[in-house]
């Protein structure tokens, strides 16, 4: 597995009017690995992934995408490159079935009528390649699913379109203990696969679970980069908390 980078942003700034919210951030994801990205509320976070997303354009700073420098200043350029954002509330339709969500907005037609055989075909092979199990019907309303059902189809969705870096907003918020580790045992199927998988997560104990590397943002500045297992979650708490600063001798280098 490669160890270079396949999504690098390096000294990203975004300010709102007067409000400097990213502050030269560095950031950077490899195939195959989990990235956690943690910090307090109002650290940036949100922001930082919006600027992935091309929903909200860095100010300044440059971004490259397997080594080519690239501009995210629309969703569409970062859905054209395979940056697939999953966020918290899902966007999820619950009136549809779990195939006509995976493909909202990109159906499959034969002719003018939608190739239904096909798309229920990919649906299940997406799922099936996850090692999905809980689902009983690939045409169950979402309305009937658990939330830990709800959080595969989003993944599954972006799975599906061959993306190459999936970032998950606060996947496991509000589940259960089972559905928790569900969704926690679909991320590390993902960064198997080759993906490179980024989770926003405020649960220290999911982020330990399932990381390879951990971020740290505090007030817009990228404190630290840790090894999983070079740290612990007491120590990932005085960063997140301003009790801690990077500096040399750290076992996390600042990138």
């Amino acid at each position: 597995m490669t160890t270079s980078p396949i999504l690098e942003v390096r000294q990203v700034t975004k300010s709102f009017g007067a409000v400097d919210v990213l502050k030269g951030i560095d950031f950077e994801v490899i195939p195959g690995t989990v990235t956690a990205l943690v910090g307090d509320n109002g650290a940036g976070k949100s922001t930082l992934i919006k600027g992935l997303a091309g929903i909200q354009p860095f100010d300044s700073g440059e971004v490259t995408f397997e080594g080519v420098k690239v501009n995210l200043n629309e969703p569409r350029d970062a859905a054209e490159l395979g940056i697939e954002v999953v966020y918290q509330d899902l966007a999820l339709c619950d009136n549809l079935d779990i195939v006509q969500n995976m493909f909202l907005g990109r159906e499959v037609k034969r002719g003018l009528p939608l190739d239904e055989a096909d798309m229920e075909s990919r649906a299940g092979e997406t799922l099936k390649s996850l090692s999905v199990r809980t689902v009983k019907s690939l045409r169950q309303k979402v309305s009937s699913l658990s939330g830990g059902q709800r959080q595969t189809v989003a993944i599954a969705r972006a799975v599906l379109w061959n993306n190459k870096v999936v970032i998950l907003d606060e996947p496991t918020a509000a589940l259960g203990v089972a559905q928790t580790e569900q969704v926690l045992n679909l991320v590390k199927r993902l960064s198997e696969q080759g993906l490179g998988v980024v989770i926003i997560s405020h649960n220290l104990q999911d982020v330990f679970e399932v990381a390879d590397y951990i971020y740290v943002l505090y007030l817009g500045t990228m404190v630290v980069r840790l090894k999983r297992e070079d740290t612990s979650p007491s120590e990932v708490v005085e960063y997140i908390t301003g009790g801690k600063t990077n500096n040399a001798g750290s076992n996390g280098d600042l990138v």
